[in-house]
Formats: C-alpha cells, sequence, structure tokens
C-alpha cells in the first residue's frame, strides 16, 4: 500500500505531503479544486510520459514521490532484483519523478535511476488506477490471460506447460542441430576421412604442444649456457683465488692468536678477530659458488638431435592446427569431434530417428499440459462470466454482458504460456453482439465495469492500491450506494482510493480527504465526523447547506 505521497510545484499544488491509511478512502471536493490533479502527480511517479504542462506556474521543476510497503513475498521484490535494482523486502520502496521545464524528466527506484518504462512496469505491480478514459490492466487484453489464470489459480497448470515446452524447444533445437550435422558430414565425408586419418597417424597427445615448446627453447639456449659455464670456470680457476684466500685466513688467524690478542677489547685485537671471521666467510663461499658451477655444468643438456626432433615434431603439430584452425593442443579434441562427425554419417540415421522421436514425444507432452491449461481456462472462464454478472446488476449494467472469451491461437502460435488467446468482450446491449471490453465508449460504464470486473477478481492481481476516479459518474441513488458497498468491500484486504461526487459512494469511505482550491493553490485535509458531515451535506445540497441536508447526510454517515 501507499505509506506517503509528496507533491512539489505540481500544476495547483506548492507542496503536499500525505500518508494515507488502509480500507476505503474518499477524496471529495468541488469541481476543478484538484482531485484529478493529485491522481495526474500519482501517475507521473507511476511512469507516465512526462509533461512539462504538469510544472506549477512560474517554477522550473515538479516532483512527486510515493513511497510503498509491498508485503515480502510481493512479486515487486523479484522484478526489482532482476532489474539490478537494491532493495530489501524488510524496508519500503520509493518512486519518484522528476519533472523539468529544461531536460529530459528524471525517474527513480530508492533513489537510484531508472526508466520510465521500468517505473511503469514495477508500478503496474503496485497501483492500479481506474479512470474515466484512462487505459487499466483490465481493459488490456495483453493482460486478460494473466487475470483469468490467477481467477482460475492457475499457477501449477502454467508451470507444467511452461516446463513441457521449454523442453519441446530443446528437443527441437537438438534435432535441428543433428539434421544439419548430418547433412554437412555426408557433404564432407571424404575430406572427414581424409582428416581423421592424418590426426591418427599424428597421433597428438593432449598439452604436446605446449611441453615440446617449452623444451626446444631449453635446447636451444643450452650451447649458451655450456659456453658461459666454461667461461666462469676457466676465470675462477686463473685467479687463484681460493688458494690466496686460504693462505690469507691463516695469516689473519695468526694475528689473533697473538698473546694478549685472543680476548682483548682493545680495537687492534677486535678489528683483527673481524678481518678473519670475513676472510673465513669469504672462503666458504668461494667453495660454494665453485661448487654451484660445477653442478650446473653437469646438468647442461646440449643434444643436437633431440632439437631437431622436437622442433620437427612441435611445427608438425602447429601446422595441423593452422589446418584445422585451432591451438595445436586441441587436436585431440578435434580429432575427436571430426571423428564424431564421420560417424554420424554411419549411424546418423538411428540418431536422427531417435532425435525426431524425442521431439515428438516433447511436443505430446507440451500439448498435454496446454490442453489441460486450456480446459481449465475455459471451466474458469465461465465462473468468471457469472460473478461479473452478478455485479454488474446493482451497478445498473444489468443489460451488459461481460464474457472472458477463450480463443484458440493458431498453429504454432502457441508457446510457455498455452494454446489460447483470452480477452474479455461486451455486450452492452442485448442482441448488440459482443465487441472488445476495450471499446466501450462511455466514461461512467468504464469505471463501473472496471469496477465490476475488480470485485469479481477480488483475489486475482499483485496491485494492493486500488484507484477509481468518478467510478459513479452519471449515476446515484442505490447505484451509487452499491458502487460504495463495493469500494468497502475492495478496501477490506486492499488500499481503495476513490475521487467522487457522490454522497453515498462518500459516506460508505472509512476515510475522507477534502481538496479544496485557494489563492495558494490546491490543498488537501481530512476530515473529522463533523466536517465529513458537512462535506457530504455540501454534496447533497451544494452551496447551500440545509439543515435537511445535514440531517440527510448523518443519515448516510450512520447507515454506512
Amino acid at each position: 500500500m501507499i505509506l506517503s505521497l509528496s507533491i512539489r510545484d505540481f500544476v495547483l499544488i506548492d507542496r503536499l505531503d500525505i500518508e494515507p491509511g488502509a480500507g476505503f478512502t474518499a477524496l471529495t471536493g468541488e469541481t476543478g479544486a484538484g482531485k484529478s490533479i493529485i491522481l495526474d502527480a500519482l501517475s507521473q511517479a507511476l511512469g507516465q510520459p512526462a509533461d512539462r504542462s504538469m510544472i506549477r506556474a512560474g517554477q522550473d521543476q515538479a516532483s512527486v514521490a510515493v513511497e510503498f510497503s509491498p508485503s515480502v513475498h510481493h512479486p515487486l521484490w523479484r522484478a526489482l532484483t532482476e532489474a539490478g535494482i537494491e532493495a530489501s523486502p524488510d524496508e519500503t520502496v520509493t518512486f519518484k519523478r522528476i519533472i523539468r521545464k529544461n531536460g529530459p524528466a528524471r525517474a527513480f527506484i530508492n533513489d537510484q535511476p531508472v526508466s520510465a518504462a521500468l517505473l511503469s512496469d514495477l508500478g503496474e505491480l503496485l497501483v492500479e488506477i481506474h479512470g474515466q478514459h484512462a487505459a487499466s490492466s483490465l481493459m488490456r487484453p495483453s493482460m486478460h490471460r494473466h487475470l483469468l489464470d490467477l481467477f482460475a489459480r492457475n499457477e501449477s497448470l502454467l508451470e507444467a506447460c511452461a516446463k513441457t515446452y521449454a523442453l519441446m524447444e530443446e528437443a527441437v533445437e537438438k534435432r535441428e542441430a543433428l539434421e544439419a550435422a548430418h547433412a554437412e558430414a555426408i557433404e564432407q565425408r571424404d575430406w572427414l576421412i581424409e582428416a581423421v586419418e592424418d590426426l591418427m597417424r599424428l597421433a597428438p597427445q593432449e598439452g604436446e604442444a605446449t611441453v615440446l615448446s617449452e623444451r626446444r627453447t631449453l635446447l636451444m639456449q643450452s650451447e649458451r649456457v655450456t659456453e658461459a659455464v666454461s667461461e666462469a670456470e676457466k676465470v675462477l680457476d686463473g685467479t687463484g683465488i681460493e688458494e690466496a684466500l686460504a693462505k690469507a685466513a691463516r695469516a689473519t688467524g695468526r694475528i689473533c692468536h697473538l698473546p694478549g690478542f685472543e680476548n682483548s677489547d682493545d680495537a687492534l685485537p677486535v678489528a683483527a678477530r673481524a678481518a678473519a671471521e670475513a676472510v673465513e666467510r669469504a672462503l666458504i663461499e668461494i667453495k660454494e659458488v665453485m661448487g654451484s658451477i660445477s653442478q650446473l655444468e653437469s646438468l647442461v643438456d646440449h643434444d643436437t638431435s633431440e632439437l631437431e626432433a622436437s622442433e620437427a615434431r612441435l611445427f608438425a603439430l602447429r601446422a595441423a592446427g593452422r589446418k584445422h584452425n585451432c591451438d595445436p593442443d586441441m587436436l585431440p579434441d578435434m580429432r575427436d569431434a571430426l571423428q564424431g562427425r564421420l560417424d554420424l554419417v554411419e549411424a546418423g540415421e538411428d540418431a536422427l530417428i531417435a532425435a525426431r522421436k524425442a521431439e515428438a514425444d516433447a511436443r505430446a507432452k507440451w500439448h498435454q499440459a496446454a490442453g489441460k491449461l486450456s480446459d481449465a481456462r475455459k471451466a474458469a472462464a465461465g465462473q468468471l462470466d457469472k460473478a461479473i454478472a452478478k455485479e454488474l446488476g446493482p451497478l445498473k449494467l444489468g443489460r451488459a454482458v461481460i464474457k472472458a472469451r477463450v480463443h484458440p491461437l493458431p498453429e504454432g502460435e502457441g508457446g510457455a504460456s498455452g494454446i489460447d488467446r483470452i480477452e474479455f468482450e461486451a455486450e452492452t446491449n442485448p442482441g448488440a453482439g459482443f465487441g472488445p471490453l476495450r471499446k466501450i465508449a462511455s466514461g461512467g460504464e468504464l469505471a463501473r465495469v472496471s469496477l465490476a470486473l475488480k470485485c469479481a477478481l477480488a483475489e486475482a492481481g499483485s496491485a494492493m492500491t486500488l484507484i477509481f476516479d468518478e467510478a459513479d459518474q452519471g449515476v446515484g441513488g442505490a447505484v451509487a450506494a452499491a458502487i460504495g458497498e463495493r469500494l468497502v468491500s475492495l478496501g477490506q484486504d486492499r488500499q481503495v482510493f476513490a475521487i467522487t461526487h457522490s454522497p453515498q459512494v462518500a459516506a460508505s469511505a472509512a476515510a475522507q480527504w477534502l481538496v479544496e482550491k485557494g489563492a495558494g493553490g490546491s490543498r488537501i485535509r481530512g476530515l473529522d465526523d463533523s466536517s465529513r458531515q458537512e462535506e457530504i451535506a455540501r454534496m447533497l445540497s451544494g452551496a447551500e447547506v440545509t439543515a435537511e441536508a445535514r440531517a440527510a447526510a448523518g443519515r448516510l454517515l450512520e447507515d454506512a
């Protein structure tokens, strides 16, 4: 439901902040006071095409923000996730629209920029507006199948239909792919035989090219390594550095053992010991250097024949890779794939027969699931027709007949949602013939038909906020009272707003707001019992409120 509505600089409205409650709320006021402006503002926040003429005179922009509190299981949360909008079922959701005099309008959900189209799509999950001439989801044929399925509680049948259709599509894709591969394999049979034989002779191994490339690189560098090692050994042997360091170690050692030098803390003995230790370390390290160079020499493997063999094998693998347009390391997979295509020539007919049978079985299962769904829709359509007829009589539309027509789709046009096209049709006068419901011209009839449909479909649809714009247009007395009763009934588990000029409808509401136009623009205020009786009396009598009107208003409120 709507928790709050904030409007800024919109037509006659300077600043408006309201927090509606649950149940049925009536919006009343004189013609031109701005009741429909509030509806227009809400429509902008729900993604209707931006209209710069709605910006209040003298201002650069208008803004409308609506805060909702959907239940944790409401489909909006999933839709938000799919749209990449950050939102949590533990929090509220705010839709906002800014219309600028200069520049494009902007749309936001929870302060995250979105397109107006997304705002509109998600808004339909939350609010249904039944205007005098405005389109509602009930008037759109694209929604009729959805509404009938909701009425019939066809969720499991829809799921089965969608699942079997997906499996059928998968079977069709497999069969088509197999047919295409089989035809191509037959056409390329001679080439496939030759290609497979060549790869069999080559016998490539997984990852072989990479290993050979690395080994070839090492073998190519082995000669240079040998030269460098020889040079290092020659330099070290020629210098006699090891012998020199040994002599230096003995000499510095003798200094350290002179009388008075071994444990003395004087500078000269300390320096002598440090020098002896440094020479000793150098001697140890030069021995390690000589050992490391000797080990390096033993590891050098310069085999010219192996290098030539590695190069020949690597070049052969690379040539085959270029021929088959693949990485040389993928040649084993290519060989298996080509062999599979060749096998398809021999065993392809059996595989095709199996694929066609699998497709036929999948198609039969989908047709069975779609048939059950269609039967359920046809049965539910009759029940829905009766439910709608029951609502039309009290609304003075007893001569009208509304039917949910279930039409079979042309062969080949069915899908995950079944094999039916559903559309609500209407006959406004006996014998006039049925036509699409959306073509009903009368605004008053359209609003009342919307109300009748919504009452009949009380459990259908996800929108928990319903708004009716003058559903009582052109009626009064008992019909207006019946409209009020139905709005009250809808308000038991939904949030319902009605813009009304009918005192009977206004008196039925749990709450009543008065929209007034003053020097500073339009304003809205909630009415207490006393002011509410006065407003309903004004609606009954006009400009001059009489005692009789007040008494009649009191009786309407008491009856409600």
